[in-house]
């Protein structure tokens, strides 16, 4: 009852626009020996991250990490519930079978091998390209568990997608990977194609452990030691003779790029040595569906392999495959070695979660929606709701006027794109309807069975959607998620109730505070749909040209220079971000911060803001916007992020942000040669 009421009180302080008068500022957690233009991401934290070592279990540590360690900890007292009620119903006896299951480590460890004992025996049968063919079109219809999203056994994944040109409807999708707005979830075995390709140190040295791992799983299952080194290699090959046939994550980040809408006998053309026909079959889609294929050279790739490589070599890489995506699943050699490459290798962590909150977190990604309607009864009443809502109407209002003053603009574009952001729907704590999740049978004592069930139920639900008019309803995220997301084909931005506590909603801070963190947030997401991709979407969410071409050019220049920026940095060691990669999230983070910065100024309604602990409003705006981005990693997850994500290193969504902002450098006296200053003509800015 007192994280309630404490949760309502300072969201109706942060949404009141009434200050407490208080900074929101600790100093304890600033560096005052670093100035603030020379490193202003460690000026604001410097202190807090030198008392907060990053744990052994984590790869990361910073603000955003202690919330999320706050959310599990409110997720466990309601599965430690849910667990002791063993003579309960509904989604509260499937959360409670499904976190014991995972608890029982006991029964997990006796299990052994027997819960993917079938998909094994199903590829040791394969005889023939038939035989093949049909393995893939079951494994597809069976998703594997995964720490993400669901997985498939295959060189593709067949979803539903919504028409990009048509967004009142659904078609079927063929992509390398599942992009419903989760972490994505790949057909390779490591992070991403590049990692095959590249001839860096640091790529061949994660290759060769790679190999080594590989090797260890297939010995676990039973192979010899010089068979499985073999059969590693062989794995590799595989994935890598495919790595060339598949996007880059900056040329995916193109909606154009990735719109090739056919119908089955146009894909069968691309793989005419696969059964497209009986994979929408057996799939319940009808072959008139339209086909969403996002990568048609992938699928040319994929049918050379089909074609010309040898059953056993395929043979190899499924049985691996199967025991790859299960392993954290199972027994506890299998969960070792898993987390010793994939969390060790690749993300430098020293030790695994505690138990509770693995399982916490795996019942949250495949209950989502009956622990998040738990989380969201308990943490976050509905009334809060058009709390949040009051403050996003504010920074909408704020980039309205943005977009009205914008002098590059023609009237015509400019009219769209305010069609556009009025078109915006917000949907923020928890998604307006829950799944129902009767049809997934759990049992205390099978933890891997329940977990595929779930992603079993997940898929059918998905595919289910074919065919069908579209809504807006369904969420990408959970709602217990430390972080928001915009997806342009639907026109909506989401804002979890996980994220709406501090630091972005403080209740120590006034109206400043609370601007840069929730506000900026806010700004970041509803920017997105004015981004390199998001722009290309209409105010329906349709892919469609809406800018004039002089209006587009100018667009692309100052989309230029958020790239170009991000190229220049070296983050250490000589590394670089790729600025195509990440200008999304970049954009996001310098058009929200603006508009926050705006709206905040709006919001003063003319009034100077107060100076408090010493430190002008302008000042105490920016302490807080990078505070937020107070966060560290380690050095293998750093360099994970720079090759595998879209997203910049905290530091940097902080710092390279800032550099932007002459109110900034106004705000702290920054002079023209210092590290945080960039001239007139070097500053980017969206509109």
């Amino acid at each position: 009852m007192r994280r309630r009421l404490l949760l309502l009180a300072l969201i109706a302080v942060a949404l009141s626009g009434q200050s407490t008068r208080k900074s929101g500022i600790h100093a304890e957690d600033m560096d005052l020996t670093c100035k603030p233009c020379t490193d202003f991401w460690r000026y604001a934290n410097g202190g807090w991250l030198d008392k907060n070592p990053i744990p052994p279990n984590r790869s990361s540590w910073g603000a955003f990490s202690v919330l999320t360690e706050a959310n599990r900890e409110r997720m466990r007292t309601i599965l430690d519930a849910s667990a002791k009620a063993e003579s309960g119903s509904g989604n509260q006896r499937k959360m409670g079978d499904f976190y014991t299951s995972c608890l029982n480590t006991a029964a997990i460890d006796k299990l052994g091998l027997e819960p993917v004992r079938a998909d094994l025996d199903r590829i040791a049968a394969i005889q023939s390209k038939q035989d093949l063919v049909a393995a893939l079109i079951t494994f597809q219809a069976t998703p594997r568990p995964s720490s993400g999203n669901s997985q498939v056994v295959g060189l593709f994944r067949l979803t539903a997608s919504r028409d990009p040109k048509n967004p009142s409807r659904y078609v079927a999708g063929i992509a390398e990977r599942d992009g419903a707005g989760r972490p994505p979830s790949s057909v390779f075995s490591l992070p991403d194609r590049d990692y095959y390709l590249k001839q860096d140190p640091r790529s061949r040295e994660v290759r060769n452990a790679f190999i080594e791992h590989a090797a260890r799983v297939l010995q676990l299952a039973g192979a010899s030691e010089t068979d499985a080194s073999a059969q590693a290699k062989s794995i590799l090959a595989f994935e890598t003779a495919y790595a060339p046939a598949v996007m880059t994550i900056a040329d995916r980040r193109d909606p154009e790029k990735t719109y090739h809408l056919m119908d089955v006998n146009t894909v069968a053309q691309l793989a005419p040595d696969f059964d497209w026909a009986k994979l929408l079959q057996t799939s319940g889609v009808p072959e008139t569906t339209p086909i969403l294929v996002t990568e048609p050279a992938m699928l040319r790739s994929f049918n050379t392999l089909v074609r010309d490589t040898p059953l056993e070599t395929w043979k190899t890489w499924l049985r691996w495959r199967t025991l790859q995506l299960a392993s954290p699943y199972l027994s506890k050699p299998f969960f070792d070695e898993d987390f010793r490459f994939e969390q060790t290798t690749l993300s430098g962590v020293r030790e695994p979660l505690p138990r509770w909150e693995t399982c916490a977190n795996v019942v949250d990604i495949q209950l989502s929606d009956a622990l998040g309607q738990a989380y969201a009864a308990k943490y976050f009443p509905a009334e809060s709701k058009q709390r949040m809502l009051r403050l996003v109407e504010n920074l909408r209002a704020a980039m309205k006027e943005e977009i009205e003053r914008a002098a590059w603009m023609t009237p015509a574009t400019k009219q769209s794109a305010l069609k556009k952001l009025a078109a915006i729907e917000i949907q923020v704590g928890y998604p307006d309807r829950w799944k129902d999740y009767g049809p997934i049978a759990t049992d205390r004592g099978r933890f891997y069975e329940n977990a595929r069930r779930a992603w079993r139920f997940a898929q059918n639900y998905t595919l289910a959607k074919i065919g069908k008019p579209s809504d807006r309803i369904d969420w990408a995220m959970t709602v217990t998620a430390v972080n928001a997301y915009s997806s342009a084909v639907e026109s909506k931005v989401v804002f979890p109730a996980g994220i709406l506590q501090p630091p972005f909603f403080d209740p120590d801070a006034d109206e400043a505070a609370n601007y840069a963190a929730i506000g900026a947030v806010i700004g970041h997401e509803m920017g997105h749909q004015f981004d390199d991709s998001g722009s290309k979407f209409d105010d329906t969410g349709r892919l469609r040209n809406w800018w004039t071409e002089e209006d587009r050019r100018n667009f692309e220049t100052r989309a230029a220079c958020v790239a170009g920026q991000f190229d220049a940095i070296d983050v250490g060691s000589g590394q670089h971000h790729n600025g195509r990669q990440v200008l999304g999230e970049a954009m996001g983070d310098l058009g929200g911060l603006e508009t926050a910065y705006r709206a905040w100024k709006k919001s003063l309604a003319g009034k100077p803001a107060p100076e408090l602990d010493g430190y002008t409003g302008d000042q105490r705006f920016f302490i807080a916007y990078a505070h937020v981005w107070g966060t560290q990693m380690r050095a293998e997850a750093e360099r994970l992020l720079l090759a595998s994500n879209n997203h910049p290193i905290a530091r940097w969504r902080a710092n390279a942000t800032l550099m932007n902002m002459p109110e900034f450098q106004v705000a702290f006296h920054c002079k023209p040669q210092d590290p945080m200053t960039r001239s007139a003509g070097q500053r980017c800015t969206i509109w």
